[in-house]
């Protein structure tokens, strides 16, 4: 069985979003398009406490952008986004949420940040993905969303971790391109590690 992962999908992931990817609003009638070919669909969702440590707004003198020691892991301190019960962690409007069968929410824990829809940056804790996945007996997952060179690129990277065949739709998604090149490197690893990078036509029903 196969299953799609729709990741991070929310309002401020948008380009105008408090942390905005370039032409993320394009994913979402893609993943519309996606959600008709499959029988089970789930979302990851940014869910951060409002004092998150991974905000640069919760270090003093620190500025998106900026990297730190983080309870033993580089992080990344981000701007303040899809802070819980907010609009911004809200999925985006024109999203079909009525097909999404599971949402596992992640970066819930304010000492840790999670990129992955499978398990925090540390590896610390899972979120429940994979054993739902696995008690549904899916073999094959479709991963699509934002950002490519973050959330999908772990979101993917930890599905082939985790024993899954997994293809990612390049259409369906957008990076936030911190640095050049980023979103390109990340393509490159996901295909390394042995995801197929796909378009949506490729994908059968």
């Amino acid at each position: 069985m196969h299953a799609l992962i729709l990741v991070d999908i929310q309002n401020d992931f948008m380009p105008d979003g408090a942390l905005p990817v370039p032409g993320a609003y394009d994913v979402v009638p893609v993943a519309n398009a996606l959600i008709e070919k499959f029988d089970l669909v789930v979302a990851t969702q940014d869910w951060h406490p409002a004092n998150h440590k991974s905000f640069a707004s919760n270090h003093p003198g620190r500025a998106p952008g900026d990297t730190i020691d983080l309870d033993g892991l580089d992080q990344i301190l981000w701007p303040d986004h899809c802070v819980q019960n907010t609009h911004g962690a809200e999925f985006v409007p024109g999203l079909n949420v009525d097909a999404i069968d599971e949402v596992f929410r992640k970066g819930t824990d304010l000492r840790i940040d999670s990129y992955s829809g499978f398990f925090d940056n540390g590896h610390r804790r899972a979120t429940g993905l994979a054993a739902f996945l696995k008690k549904q007996r899916v073999d094959r997952v479709v991963v699509a969303g934002v950002a490519t060179d973050y959330c999908v690129k772990w979101t993917a990277l930890d599905a082939l971790r985790e024993g899954f065949n997994v293809a990612v739709v390049l259409d369906g998604c957008r990076g936030v391109e911190m640095a050049a090149g980023d979103t390109e490197r990340a393509v490159a690893a996901m295909r390394a590690a042995g995801a197929r990078i796909v378009t949506s036509r490729e994908i059968e029903a």
